[in-house]
């Protein structure tokens, strides 16, 4: 019993070793890497990064309103119709999507984990109610459950949170219920409990150690898309008002029909996203290797 822990608990740690292995060979790996460190930076010090404030409005020397100024160096990204710094908005709506994206996906997974691993284990009576459970959210078309939600509630960047959870912890349930179905079969586990290791022990202490690689690379993708999620509906105008944002910048330049006279105005919040969640994708695509080994020989 005493080989067995120690064994998986090399396995746990050359995980990490592993991801690091497979980042410094893919250079699209050590990209992704750059760039989500720079992003997380900006966040992190968005407030001292920003030269204005997201709703400044500022003016030309003679008092008139700076209005669909083009990039320059007092304005990197240009103006909005109003005279507003698109480069704060951009810089401060780094700080939202990441907030949003890490929130929402560290809530899906703890949630999603626990589920799955309650259904693989007991399996039975118990699996089978769990996943029709699954079934029931999966049937709930994400934008109308947000836009009702919206209307019940008031928009608000803890409402996206809450919708993203809700919705999207069904497929890591999932997904880590198969993999518990196979682990909750192999030999430690009839080990410890013959030992008279309790459930709870069994589950979280020698089952979760060994899922831990699947739902880290889940972690990866609900975060890029609870991003997305969150710069669609503020696209659609259901975002939170006071909260600067990507998908905000991007539905006050379609609503006032200046996407096509101030390209700098789509750009920059548009090549943000873009961004953003490629980096997290080559960074997931990496630590889908460690998850799956028939990978390692691309």
């Amino acid at each position: 019993m005493s080989e067995v822990k120690v064994k998986k608990q090399a396995n746990t740690q050359s995980v990490f070793k592993l991801f690091l292995k497979n980042v410094k060979k893919d250079k699209l790996a050590m990209f992704g890497v750059v760039v989500l460190i720079f992003f997380i930076g900006v966040a992190i010090f968005s407030e001292a990064l920003a030269p204005h404030g997201p709703r400044d409005r500022h003016y030309t020397e003679e008092g008139t309103i700076k209005r669909l100024e083009a990039p320059s160096l007092s304005h990197p990204f240009g103006t909005t119709d109003v005279g507003r710094d698109i480069f704060s908005q951009v810089i401060l709506g780094t700080k939202t999507a990441l907030t949003v994206g890490l929130l929402a996906a560290l809530l899906v997974t703890i949630v999603g984990s626990v589920v799955g691993i309650i259904s693989g284990y007991y399996g039975g009576v118990v699996d089978t109610v769990i996943m029709r459970v699954v079934d029931f959210f999966y049937a709930i078309p994400f934008i109308p459950f947000v836009i009702v939600l919206a209307a019940v509630l008031k928009p608000s960047i803890w409402n996206i949170i809450l919708a993203v959870s809700l919705l999207s912890w069904r497929t890591v349930a999932r997904l880590v219920r198969s993999q518990v179905l196979s682990i909750a079969k192999r030999p430690f586990i009839k080990a410890g409990r013959v030992a008279g290791a309790g459930d709870i022990r069994l589950m979280f202490k020698y089952i979760l150690p060994n899922v831990v690689p699947l739902i880290m690379l889940e972690m990866a993708f609900m975060v890029n898309w609870a991003i997305a999620a969150e710069a669609s509906i503020a696209f659609l105008g259901f975002g939170d008002p006071n909260v600067p944002s990507w998908g905000q910048i991007l539905h006050i330049v379609f609503t006032t029909g200046n996407s096509r006279v101030a390209w700098w105005w789509v750009t920059a919040p548009g090549m943000a996203i873009v961004l953003l969640l490629l980096s997290i994708f080559f960074v997931a695509r990496a630590l889908e290797e460690v998850v799956d080994p028939r990978l390692r020989g691309r």
